[in-house]
Parts: structure tokens; sequence; C-alpha cells
């Protein structure tokens, strides 16, 4: 699914104009990104947290030139699904193949 798709799918179900939801999304995500940039995590009750994972340094090889080279320990954003999210997931209706 794409941003389009769901600012679609968000306007049709609440009658909201498309380019409010696209307002309001965009706002969303900016806000998320901002909050991770300041270290800060977002946590949304039922669906999960937006969280800043702390990667310690290590030691990766480059195959193509046969070298050792070090990774400095850097920070990623992650998502961390609320238990109930990752259960509704888990526990989904499965579709038979070729359907």
């Amino acid at each position: 699914m794409t941003k389009a798709e769901l600012v679609g799918i968000i306007s049709k179900k609440t009658g909201i104009e498309r380019m409010i939801v696209l307002a309001t999304v965009e706002a969303f995500m900016d806000e998320v990104k901002h909050q991770l940039a300041e270290g800060e995590a977002v946590h949304l009750r039922g669906f999960g947290s937006f969280i800043v994972k702390h990667r310690a340094q290590k030691t990766g090889r480059l195959l193509a030139q046969n070298t050792t080279i070090i990774i400095p320990a850097h920070d990623i954003p992650a998502f961390k699904p609320a238990d109930v999210f990752v259960d509704q997931v888990k526990n989904r209706s499965q579709k038979p193949e070729g359907q």
C-alpha cells in the first residue's frame, strides 16, 4: 500500500477531503521523524512504538576487496508493534495458494 492509497482509504472511510487527510498524514510522519531525530520514542497504544535503536560498533568485511572495515556505532529508527497488533497479524486467516 502506498501513501496515496492510504490517504484515499482514510478519506473514503471518514468522508474528509483527500487534501486534508494528506496534510494530516504528512504532519504525522514529520512529527514522528522529528521526535526520533531528537532521540524520543513515539508510543501509539494498541498499534506500536517508533523507537531509536543503538547499534554498537562492529567489524565488517568488503568481500570484493578482501578487506576488513570498522562500522561505527550508530542509531537507527525502528518500529516495535504492540502485542495485540502482532497477535492480529499472526492469527489472520490464511488464504490458500492460487487464489
